[in-house]
């Protein structure tokens, strides 16, 4: 049995921090960071079943075509990806009443909708990305044991072609759901591999007041290559969805309106018109 200091339950039987209870959610299920495109999204439901929020976790259940989904808002960052991942999870597959892991383990379809910078300027602004892998240049995945799920020889590649300084911690490569990939992918789409950082400012290179310790990691990141694959782009999340989802059994994936161009020094000219886009495209991939 789970101990109550490791599974928290609030008072009505939900997951501590979505307020969630198993029959609130669907099986394909929609992350966003921003609580706000909750309803940007929802809003081309047919109806919506349940709505609820919990700080900055907004939920929503409800039909597009006739499929059922769930949009869910993670806030920003692995530290939240962590949580949601976790308790998401935790709905489906453990008996929140006995504490017990159940012995039928149920696999969630969770796709990222999200903004992101490109580091290449042949992606550019108003383009989708598909996250074929994602890299992890935080510590949060390195706390679970990830050793048969990483791709080494991507990281050791990394570490040596960008001079990585290990006293940040290991960088980890996770490959999306090739399952949802096939679902997702279209002429139109660019498939990319995907920085995770663990800020905003410094860890994306951004200089403010403060100095970074390696100032020039986002052109190193630019000259990446192994395989015949670079980096395409760099957001908050997608390293931590995919490491979390093929620890638990899910197929993830992430989608990324680039809404900037870090190599050209671009802004997309309507950034609201290029997330419309994406989630026009994507929740019509979801039902086909």
């Amino acid at each position: 049995m789970i101990a109550s200091s490791e599974l928290i339950l609030n008072l009505d039987g939900s997951v501590y921090h979505l307020n969630l209870k198993p029959e609130n959610i669907a099986k394909d299920i929609i992350f966003v960071g921003d609580q706000n495109r909750v309803e940007k999204i929802t809003k081309h439901f047919s109806s919506i079943e349940f709505s609820q929020q919990k700080r900055e976790f907004k939920t929503q259940t409800g039909s597009y075509k006739g499929k059922r989904i769930t949009v869910i808002s993670t806030g920003i960052g692995p530290d939240n990806i962590d949580i949601v991942m976790n308790e998401l999870d935790a709905l489906v597959n453990i008996d929140l009443k006995t504490r017990e892991i159940k012995e039928e383990l149920t696999s969630l379809n969770i796709v990222r909708f999200g903004t992101s910078g490109s580091l290449q300027a042949n992606v550019p602004c108003d383009s989708i990305v598909l996250s074929q892998y994602g890299l992890g240049l935080d510590n949060m995945l390195r706390s679970y044991c990830i050793d048969e799920i990483s791709e080494t020889e991507m990281e050791d590649a990394f570490i040596k072609q960008t001079d990585w300084d290990m006293r940040k911690g290991r960088p980890y490569v996770i490959k999306g759901s090739e399952i949802l990939e096939k679902r997702m992918e279209s002429d139109s789409i660019i498939k990319g591999f995907t920085g995770t950082a663990g800020g905003f400012y410094g860890p994306q290179g951004r200089i403010l007041r403060l100095p970074i310790q390696d100032s020039d990691l986002n052109n190193k990141m630019d000259k990446f290559e192994f395989n015949g694959i670079r980096m395409t782009n760099l957001e908050m999340e997608t390293g931590a969805i995919y490491g979390l989802g093929k620890l638990l059994g899910h197929q993830c994936l992430s989608l990324n309106a680039i809404i900037a161009n870090r190599a050209t020094g671009t802004f997309s000219d309507d950034p609201y018109k290029a997330v419309d886009a994406l989630i026009i495209y994507a929740l019509d991939k979801l039902v086909e």
